[in-house]
């Protein structure tokens, strides 16, 4: 995390708010009405007492804090300072999340592991990443700078700055302002047993009333 003060981080937590809700209207309801920013400003006071050595006391806070406000930080997160965290409910972020500056997050968002090894495990958020409301990105990746992840997205592996990503898994539909094309999938053609039979099936009665047709022609001629 690069050096500022935590009063300078909030500062700058407390200008994004202003900066990027136009249903702000005052910084008065911004200070009293903002979870948001809450969180955020508890979060960097616990990271405080995380690195001073109190990671318990730290926790225990920032639960108490997730109660308050429907956002989980952990304390031992590196979150640098302008991020946005708008509306929050159900905001989680784990524990080696690394988030750069001026980065906005909606309701709904995780930044979560895929793994139970110690170690890095969680996402790093590069600056100006906008991430979307109920978007999940997991695992030790990178999201480039001033990328966008739709609402909804599911994001499992490392995206390029100045991208557009959606879907399930997610996937770059934009890059540096140009759509990228998808990619081919080929077609495979897979047995179908059931129409296997019905043709089979089809033949064999076209068989037997060409028999039965045969059959008519000769007792018709036999019958002359």
């Amino acid at each position: 995390m690069r050096h500022e003060s935590i009063v300078g981080q909030i500062r700058r937590d407390f200008e994004a708010c202003l900066a990027r809700d136009p249903a702000a209207r005052t910084r008065l309801e911004v200070l009293l009405c903002y979870p948001g920013l809450h969180a955020i400003a508890a979060y960097r006071i616990f990271h405080l007492l995380h690195g001073w050595g109190f990671p318990l006391l730290a926790r225990r806070l920032s639960h108490i804090t997730r109660a308050h406000t429907g956002i989980e930080i952990h304390p031992a997160a590196e979150i640098e300072s302008g991020v946005f965290i708008d509306h929050g409910m159900g905001v989680v972020i784990g524990e080696t999340a690394e988030i750069g500056h001026d980065c906005t997050l909606y309701q709904g968002v995780t930044l979560g592991g895929t793994t139970l090894q110690h170690g890095k495990r969680h996402p790093t958020l590069e600056d100006g990443v906008i991430v979307g409301a109920g978007a999940t990105v997991l695992g030790a990746i990178v999201i480039g700078q001033q990328t966008k992840i739709a609402a909804g997205a599911v994001v499992v592996g490392s995206v390029p700055p100045n991208s557009t990503v959606v879907g399930v898994p997610g996937r770059v539909v934009y890059k540096d302002g140009k759509k990228v094309a998808e990619p081919v999938i080929p077609r495979v053609e897979m047995p179908d047993p059931n129409a296997d039979a019905v043709a089979a099936l089809a033949r064999r009665i076209e068989s037997l009333e060409e028999q039965v047709r045969e059959l008519e022609r000769r007792h018709g001629t036999a019958s002359l």
